[in-house]
């Protein structure tokens, strides 16, 4: 993992501003002399900067991300808590971390952090932007915010607008975490049972009815209690507990929720899309009901120049990290073409 640090004020959408960031990022392979090969992936909600380790398929000698061709970069998003900037950093003015002083942030906000990175390694042009889930909400801004860098533009799972039912699934998280009684002390541990119930209720919408009952149903008909699907949502969320913090989780929620990539730009997202020139892979999970499939089918209707692809799957939301070689198989074919 690598640093850059910007030792100058970072000016937020909102108006306010960080006095300084840090943003951490992982690279795979050289850049070429023609600075023409690279591939900048925007990671999804919880994940890191290191790309290869959570989309494992994907990145690779070999695989269609390799790294004997292209500059694979991939850099933690602000507010995060992966080394870039975010509630657990110290504030210089203080000399303490933020915690829930940390400011308000939006979509746009982690892309301008994005392009500062870009800047800094001299990166002129960008030959594919990748993005899944919130990292699709990243990669789209960036085509509207720098519409000469992008090249080519690859789509999961994700959506243009946040939608009413995406803002109350995260509000509902938010409510779990402000009712831990720990969330009214600041400190490192503050809200992580709270955090650990937001996070069953984020897995209901990352699978599904269909995948759980497959997975997690119990053969033994006379059991009462101590369930697989208990049990599951319990680990699930313990890991969270062990590797994230709940004042990220809280703030990236809040930018999530601002995600409308016609705000002050055009009267209606379809316009915005519009607006959208890269050549355009789209790919949509069938069961996926925090992104469903029909906002896909929207983007790819109104970006000109655009592939919709719909991969039958059982896993909802997660399929685009789960069905990593069949989603593999479709971008090599796109590529090539």
């Amino acid at each position: 993992m690598e640093s850059f640090h910007y030792a100058h004020p970072f000016v937020l959408e909102s108006g306010n501003q960080l006095p300084e960031i840090t943003i951490s990022y992982h690279t795979y392979g050289t850049l070429n002399a023609a600075k023409d090969n690279v591939v900048w992936i925007c990671h999804a909600f919880t994940a890191n900067s290191n790309a290869s380790d959570w989309w494992p398929q994907m990145i690779g000698p070999g695989l269609p991300l390799d790294p004997e061709r292209y500059f694979i970069i991939c850099a933690n998003i602000l507010g995060s808590c992966y080394g870039t900037t975010g509630p657990l950093s110290t504030n210089p003015q203080t000399g303490k971390p933020y915690y829930k002083d940390f400011p308000f942030i939006t979509i746009r906000d982690i892309v301008n952090a994005h392009i500062l990175l870009r800047q800094h390694l001299g990166i002129e042009k960008i030959h594919l932007l990748i993005g899944g889930s919130i990292g699709g909400y990243q990669a789209l801004e960036w085509c509207l915010m720098e519409k000469d860098v992008p090249q080519n533009l690859f789509l999961l799972a994700t959506s243009s607008a946040e939608s009413a039912w995406g803002i109350a699934v995260h509000t509902a998280q938010r409510l779990a975490i402000e009712a831990d009684c720990t969330w009214e002390k600041d400190g490192p541990e503050s809200g992580l049972k709270g955090m650990k119930a937001a996070r069953a209720v984020a897995l209901l919408t990352y699978r599904n009815y269909e995948i759980l009952v497959q997975k997690q149903s119990d053969s033994d008909i006379n059991k009462t209690d101590n369930f697989k699907a208990s049990s599951y949502i319990t680990y699930q969320g313990d890991k969270l507990v062990n590797r994230f913090n709940a004042y990220s989780y809280f703030t990236i929620t809040k930018a999530m929720d601002s995600h409308n990539i016609a705000r002050g730009r055009t009267n209606n997202v379809q316009e915005a899309l519009q607006q959208i020139k890269q050549n355009t892979l789209i790919i949509g999970i069938s069961s996926d009901i925090l992104c469903p499939v029909h906002e896909q089918e929207f983007m790819a209707e109104n970006i000109q120049h655009t592939q919709y692809i719909e991969i039958n799957s059982a896993y909802g939301h997660d399929g685009f990290l789960v069905e990593t070689p069949v989603i593999s198989q479709h971008l090599i074919k796109w590529l090539e073409r």
